[in-house]
């Protein structure tokens, strides 16, 4: 069975993009732990509440298929955590699935692993800085809900939700169900 680690920050995370991935990805049959900077119960920016499995520090990146890194306005302090930034450049150099949606692949770009890649990241016609973050970590910016390229997938908020999560399990190794006559 394959193993997701959902990596959300303690407060304010974007709950959408935590909870609609999440119940995705169980529903495929993956094994899914949550990780953040603490243990306890991290709070949502809409209130929802999740269990924390992990913290960064005891996340062993090699028991895992994929890693994706959740958004919202919590995710910002991520954005220059060298143990965060160190985890997307360890999940990148072991060749996994590397995911993150809304203000988190802004992460991905500071971790250096979005060299020549092509990405979409949470922007607005007021705040374009998120693009940027992106264009100086040396990604294609492109204004889409999802993007995929090789073993990185992006996505630009909330509403994109369903559709990346879609994604990464389509991206994932097939799982091997037993067949019942054998």
């Amino acid at each position: 069975m394959a193993k997701i680690a959902i990596i959300i920050a303690f407060r304010n995370f974007r709950d959408e993009e935590y909870f609609i991935p999440k119940d995705i990805f169980l529903n495929s049959g993956f094994e899914v732990i949550t990780a953040s900077s603490q243990k306890g119960t991290a709070i949502g920016g809409s209130g929802g509440e999740a269990e924390i499995d992990k913290t960064f520090d005891e996340l062993d990146i090699s028991q895992f298929d994929a890693v994706v890194f959740v958004g919202g306005s919590g995710a910002y302090k991520y954005i220059e955590d060298e143990k965060v930034l160190e985890t997307a450049r360890l999940v990148a150099e072991q060749g996994k699935l590397l995911a993150a949606i809304c203000i988190a692949p802004a992460i991905l770009a500071k971790a250096g692993v979005l060299q020549g890649k092509k990405a979409t990241i949470w922007s607005s016609v007021m705040d374009r800085k998120p693009v940027r973050i992106l264009e100086e970590g040396g990604a294609e910016y492109l204004a889409k809900s999802v993007v995929c390229d090789g073993n990185i997938i992006t996505a630009n908020g909330p509403a994109a939700a369903q559709e990346f999560a879609q994604t990464i399990v389509q991206k994932l190794p097939a799982r091997k169900l037993r067949d019942p006559a054998s």
